[in-house]
């Protein structure tokens, strides 16, 4: 058998210096030799020779050098997500940390969501000085991200899969069709049996793929979306703005425009029976300790998320 190493870890039959991957984690979560050597309170050439000395034992490349910054490799992908968690459990248990100085807390998610539920909820914890660092993003890059350990939450609008990610609901988020007034008078009575009037309506949509307008025909009309959109904005404020200002029809979820449906900014379409309901969930790393901060976080988001 292998001689243990208690002060390292180990990969195949390598064994690897905890203080190295420390530092490798740094730089993969900085995106930056820089930053990470100012937040692990070194000097950069002492950042880059533990990198350097890292990617010699493992023989591979775990950066790419950009012009501003660092790239991780797929080698860094696959080695960041097998030791964030078990590092951040030592680094909790370690509490090196005696300058009374607290690490952000690293929260990703929709930027619509982020920014019209969660930072409203979170604003009296930063008021009381809690560091918060925010990072808008698609589902799957933000989960990714979450698994690799460049965030503590993540607000996700699909179920998260695999085992290294813990994930609560948080909230159902209910489609709606909605245009102007001046658009839903020239539309006339719409019914979720026919949505051949709105084929001469421009459609506005945040990606060119249209998927919440084509879940939305295939849940309430039945049938496929066979349109394309005059107008793609990819965040679902610009998409609200434009068609509320007379661009055309649009489905959104109803947290975003209960505001312009309730003073009739927005008109919904057709309010079928059964609407079309998505799951938003909370999710942290399974296994990982979360500090205390990003608790206060977790716990301000589901309390807040009960009334949302």
């Amino acid at each position: 058998m292998p001689d243990r190493n208690t002060d390292g870890m180990r990969t195949g039959d390598k064994a690897l210096d905890l203080t190295q991957l420390r530092t490798f984690l740094a730089v993969y979560r900085a995106g930056s030799l820089t930053e990470a050597a100012r937040r692990l309170k070194l000097a950069q050439p002492t950042v880059t020779s533990q990198i350097r000395s890292l990617e010699r034992q493992l023989d591979r490349q775990l950066f790419e050098r950009l012009p501003r910054g660092v790239a991780p490799t797929a080698v860094a992908d696959d080695l960041a997500a097998r030791i964030a968690a078990p590092m951040d459990q030592l680094a909790t248990v370690a509490d090196r940390d005696t300058s009374g100085v607290t690490e952000p807390v690293h929260l990703g998610g929709p930027a619509e969501l982020l920014s019209v539920r969660a930072l409203p909820a979170l604003a009296p914890l930063v008021a009381q000085g809690l560091q918060l660092r925010v990072t808008p993003g698609l589902a799957d890059d933000l989960l990714d991200g979450l698994r690799a350990g460049r965030f503590d939450l993540v607000l996700s609008a699909v179920r998260p899969r695999g085992r290294s990610v813990l994930a609560t609901p948080l909230m159902d988020e209910e489609f709606v069709l909605v245009s102007a007034p001046s658009w839903a008078a020239r539309i006339g009575p719409l019914t979720s049996d026919d949505p051949h009037p709105l084929h001469d309506v421009p459609l506005v949509t945040y990606a060119e793929d249209m998927p919440i307008a084509r879940r939305y025909w295939r849940h309430v009309f039945r049938t496929r979306l066979t349109l394309r959109p005059a107008l793609v904005m990819a965040d679902l404020r610009g998409v609200l703005s434009a068609v509320a200002a007379g661009a055309g029809f649009t489905v959104l979820p109803s947290y975003l425009c209960a505001d312009e449906l309730r003073t009739g900014a927005l008109v919904a379409l057709v309010e079928p029976e059964d609407p079309p309901i998505n799951t938003g969930f909370l999710a942290q790393r399974t296994g990982s300790v979360l500090g205390h901060d990003a608790v206060r976080v977790r716990d301000a988001l589901l309390d807040a998320a009960r009334s949302w």
